[in-house]
């Protein structure tokens, strides 16, 4: 995924927020690019809350229940969070949808980026899909994650 615009990725973003993007669509690179166009609008606890709410509806027009075992994530949506507001604050040349490249870029992308904290046993767990679970393996840095309400 290549954002050559920040138009381009508004555009992306409002068919995330309108419920018209494709299932297919809905990539990794798709997750991280949204969460950042809101982190960096928003916040931290304002992009989860923000997130939360959008995720799950994309999902529910997708057909994708948000179950104990499907659909949003509340542990991987707020650490990503926290780890996307981290590396935007670093990364401050450039348009949004530069940073944002360069995000895709970098080994935050890796879909196992998060496993660098947590054990797969504890991020997979019925408990993290639906309330945060606080890393075990590696403390963020930073300090801790963000409350959203």
């Amino acid at each position: 995924m290549t954002w050559t615009s920040d138009a381009q990725l508004d555009d992306f973003v409002a068919r995330f927020h309108e419920r018209t993007l494709p299932k297919s669509e809905w990539t990794h690179a798709a997750h991280l690019s949204v969460g950042a166009w809101h982190v960096h609008r928003y916040g931290v606890v304002e992009a989860v809350n923000r997130l939360r709410q959008g995720i799950r509806a994309l999902n529910d027009s997708h057909g994708t229940a948000n179950t104990d075992s499907s659909g949003y994530h509340e542990t991987i949506t707020r650490a990503y969070a926290h780890l996307i507001a981290e590396f935007l604050s670093e990364q401050r040349e450039g348009t949004l949808a530069q940073r944002v490249g360069a995000l895709l870029a970098s080994p935050l992308a890796h879909k196992n980026a998060l496993l660098e904290y947590y054990s797969k046993e504890r991020l997979m767990s019925v408990a993290a899909r639906g309330e945060w679970s606080g890393p075990d393996l590696k403390p963020f840095t930073g300090g801790p994650v963000t409350q959203p309400s």
